[in-house]
């Protein structure tokens, strides 16, 4: 994306990128995107298909003591968020730079970094057929997700680190919808989230030990273990179907403080992550970029460096109102394995009080929806 943003005014750029084109399109991850992130996509040029494919969502379900709360984000801020994979927002930003004869060089592995404090820094890379190669820019963007290699080569900065005692045990499935919106539930057996991917394939996911192996369990416990959690008086069922993949996502959040060393830059994950709770982790990473092509045009375009020096104070306060926003919603869905009864009631008695307040539903559908009015 910032490749994209970069070439649409005239900056070059070089895109060096560890997997393949097949990995990274086969690869399931994140789905939900904010409307920010969509107009980013459509109105950037973006050989997009997130309007004609992408699955429009108007709010979301709380479920708690077996009850269902709708939200809606419409009514309540007058923004919604968009069902559309990241591997096929991935498909479309690829087909969009060979489009424009963008430079995105596939299975090209960074090993080192230097001279990042002076006007030429450089790295060091071998191609996808193991030779290698350096090369010299005027600034290197370390968007190199979360075991980044170009935050490791920075010492001296500030991290904020904590990880969680629960993790998430995703599937994907071969199943219809369950219910129109995504399903977030609190219950006395852990949390889980009713996802959807399309109208024949689902994701869903539920707490679990961060050392859970997924062999152990069978389609039907798996089945059963979801069931547990959204059953409630109203008999609400889950269409079920051929499980299709199963992983363990372990929690953490992280920043780094500051996203800039030199004429080193860092993006996405290489500079945060988020737990999922709050489906903030793509939408931060677009909203950097977003900052980052318009700081890097300004400077190339005009001399003016300021915008770039603005980044990652600009960015980071953004990083941490979603920061908050994802532990908030994290501790609120969650069970905590040494839980005691008074924090399992005060939980309940947060999201009781949540969905009966206008101001605390519209707190929550802005936060969701990536601050529509900031």
């Amino acid at each position: 994306m910032l490749s994209h943003l970069l070439a649409r005014a005239g900056v070059e750029s070089i895109v060096l990128e560890a997997r393949t084109h097949e990995e990274i399109r086969t690869t399931h991850r994140a789905g939900i995107l904010e409307d920010q992130a969509v107009r980013l996509l459509t109105e950037t040029g973006v050989d997009s298909r997130v309007r004609s494919l992408g699955d429009e969502h108007t709010g979301i379900d709380l479920r708690f003591a077996g009850e269902s709360h709708p939200l809606d984000f419409h009514e309540l801020v007058g923004a919604t968020v968009t069902l559309y994979p990241q591997n096929e927002v991935f498909v479309d930003l690829a087909a969009t730079r060979a489009r424009d004869g963008g430079d995105v060089r596939f299975g090209w592995t960074v090993t080192a970094l230097a001279d990042l404090e002076t006007e030429r820094p450089r790295l060091t890379c071998t191609d996808a057929e193991g030779v290698e190669h350096e090369i010299v820019a005027d600034v290197i963007v370390g968007a190199d997700g979360s075991r980044s290699l170009c935050r490791r080569a920075v010492d001296g900065a500030q991290d904020y680190r904590t990880s969680y005692p629960f993790a998430w045990f995703g599937i994907l499935a071969e199943a219809e919808k369950s219910a129109a919106e995504l399903i977030y539930t609190n219950s006395p057996h852990g949390f889980a989230l009713i996802s959807q991917r399309s109208e024949t394939v689902q994701r869903m996911y539920f707490q679990c030990d961060p050392e859970e192996d997924v062999a152990d369990w069978s389609e039907d416990r798996i089945w059963s273990e979801l069931q547990r959690r959204v059953a409630g008086a109203d008999g609400f069922e889950l269409a079920t179907g051929p499980i299709l993949e199963k992983t363990v996502l372990p929690f953490r959040s992280f920043v780094r403080e500051p996203l800039r060393h030199g004429r080193l830059l860092l993006a996405g994950d290489a500079g945060h992550t988020v737990p999922p709770t709050g489906a903030k982790g793509l939408n931060l990473a677009l909203a950097d970029v977003a900052l980052l092509g318009e700081a890097l045009a300004a400077w190339y375009v005009d001399g003016d460096v300021r915008p770039v020096d603005a980044y990652s104070d600009k960015a980071l306060r953004r990083i941490w109102r979603a920061q908050h926003f994802s532990s908030w919603m994290t501790a609120m869905l969650h069970t905590p394995p040494d839980a005691d009864p008074f924090s399992i009631r005060r939980a309940l008695g947060e999201l009781e009080t949540l969905t009966s307040s206008p101001g605390g539903m519209q707190h929550l559908a802005e936060c969701y929806t990536g601050w529509p009015n900031t």
